[in-house]
């Protein structure tokens, strides 16, 4: 996997707020854990589990915020994927840790942000 060409079909995706082409670069049974995963009320732990979960919290973040884009700023990679430093739209540092399978396809992925 080439990860700098992932890096930019990922930017190039959310920037145009295209859900099935952010959508297709994860696995159906993904695992994602984000603090907003918790503050807008899909589990309590911050993960959730499955593309079709993933879908209705992408969903909800890109309505709840009409101005997203992402900004990057590095590429990290590692031995099971890679980690994209970027800003988004309020000017927040996020950290996303992709871990990938063979076919490139995201099966687990890690957001942290940048605390003032």
């Amino acid at each position: 996997m080439n990860d700098i060409e992932f890096a930019k079909r990922y930017y190039a995706a959310w920037n145009a707020r295209d859900i099935d082409g952010i959508l297709a670069l994860y696995a159906e049974d993904i695992e994602f854990s984000s603090p907003y995963i918790a503050a807008l009320g899909f589990a309590h732990d911050g993960v959730i589990h499955g593309k079709a979960m993933l879908r209705a919290y992408f969903e909800r973040a890109l309505d709840r915020a009409p101005a997203l884009t992402f900004s990057p700023e590095a590429i990290l990679v590692g031995a099971r994927g890679h980690t994209l430093v970027y800003r988004n739209h309020r000017g927040e540092r996020v950290a996303e840790t992709h871990e990938v399978d063979t076919a490139g396809l995201i099966v687990r992925a890690d957001a942290a942000y940048e605390t003032a």
